[in-house]
């Protein structure tokens, strides 16, 4: 499985300067091929690369960036256009789709820049790298990382690695593949997983995991972001940039650790995870105006991708179900019924009498329609007995 190693560069001044306008002058060269390419009708690689490929040699590029950078504007449009049919960018006459699709695709000066290993070496025990510039090649930047991160690279990088500049702090995310630990075939049971708002996961264990930090931390980022930007002063939006994408980091770190210790609890126990299957609840539920931004911030995809990949390391099965009716469902006796949940965390039974909180009833009744949806997928892959 392919896993991303984020590392922090620590270059001097002046090699801080080299890669700033390295990306600057690749990300413009990209724009200009992007212009091409729409004009052209957005051929396919090989005939954009003929006629790109002379210029981008005249304007100082290596034969090897310049093959990056066209595969970079090619896989820009194929994506562009993934997205349009997916429905992503709206019903095509959209105001938004036709505004994506009426001019050429554009890169920021800092987006990413692809290096395969012969524009980048890394020196793993002396934390350094060697990186191609336009300049000339920068050797002995410095780079800090975690000891997992450091030890996923030296056993598992492969690939190309991607050089990126946030917030002026350039960072490599490198691929790692990483082996996959066997799955366990026969779980004793399954543990299932009950995802919100309010509580972002409840386990069918009894344990919940509180969304109130969380909360509370997403409405003061966005009472600070509206004062400051009602003010609109320099300092107000030089503090707005430097807060960028604090909340959305404070968010995946919460992810991550609830996600590392659903998977810890599952693998020690010898059980599967049931998850639900959100895909979609943005455009099927209707909210009020003052619970939209809670609904939209909601990062429920981000946390099942963290349990999905780091079962997958340890071998833990998982399984996605239908999540109709589970909050509505006794758990204890099977009767549903829209009444069993009179108040958002309580759940009573109008048929046996039978109480509890309403998120953990809800993961009880996914860790059984996890068990049954496993069985019935190993049943489905056995093949006949012929006789």
């Amino acid at each position: 499985m392919k896993i991303v190693a984020q590392v922090k560069l620590l270059p001097t001044p002046e090699q801080a300067s080299a890669l700033e306008r390295t990306l600057h002058a690749v990300n413009d060269t990209a724009n200009w091929v992007s212009g091409v390419a729409f004009e052209r009708g957005v051929p396919r690689e090989y005939e954009l690369r003929k006629h790109t490929y002379a210029e981008l040699k005249a304007r100082g590029l290596g034969s090897q960036t310049a093959q990056h950078v066209i595969k970079k504007v090619r896989n820009a449009y194929t994506t562009l256009r993934a997205n349009a049919q997916a429905g992503n960018l709206g019903k095509p006459g959209s105001k938004r789709r036709t505004k994506a699709e009426s001019k050429p695709v554009a890169f920021r000066p800092g987006a990413a820049r692809p290096y395969d290993d012969r524009c980048l070496s890394w020196q793993m025990d002396a934390q350094t790298v060697s990186v191609w510039t336009t300049e000339g090649r920068l050797k002995g930047v410095r780079f800090a990382c975690s000891p997992d991160a450091l030890r996923m690279l030296r056993g598992h990088r492969r690939g190309e690695s991607d050089l990126v500049q946030r917030d002026g702090t350039f960072y490599l995310i490198a691929t790692c593949e990483v082996p996959e630990s066997p799955v366990n075939d026969s779980p004793a049971s399954f543990l299932g997983v009950d995802l919100g708002v309010v509580t972002i996961a409840t386990t069918s264990d009894g344990v919940r995991y509180a969304g109130r930090g969380l909360n509370r931390h997403r409405k003061r980022q966005l009472a600070l972001r509206r004062k400051l930007q009602k003010k609109g002063t320099k300092s107000a939006k030089r503090l707005l940039k430097k807060r960028a994408r604090k909340e959305a980091r404070f968010a995946a770190d919460q992810n991550h650790r609830i996600s590392k210790s659903v998977v810890t609890t599952a693998e020690r126990t010898g059980r599967g995870i049931a998850l639900e299957d959100l895909s979609g609840i943005r455009s099927r539920v209707r909210l009020r105006k003052d619970q939209r931004s809670s609904l939209h911030s909601w990062s429920f995809h981000q946390l099942g991708q963290c349990i999905a990949y780091k079962a997958r390391r340890v071998g833990v099965p998982l399984v996605r179900i239908d999540p109709a009716h589970t909050s509505r469902q006794c758990s204890e006796c099977g009767h549903t019924d829209r009444k069993n949940r009179p108040l958002q965390a309580e759940f009573a039974c109008r048929a046996c009498g039978f109480t509890m909180h309403a998120d953990h009833n809800a993961s009880r009744n996914i860790a059984r329609k996890g068990e049954t949806a496993w069985a019935a997928g190993r049943q489905s892959c056995v093949p006949a007995i012929s006789t």
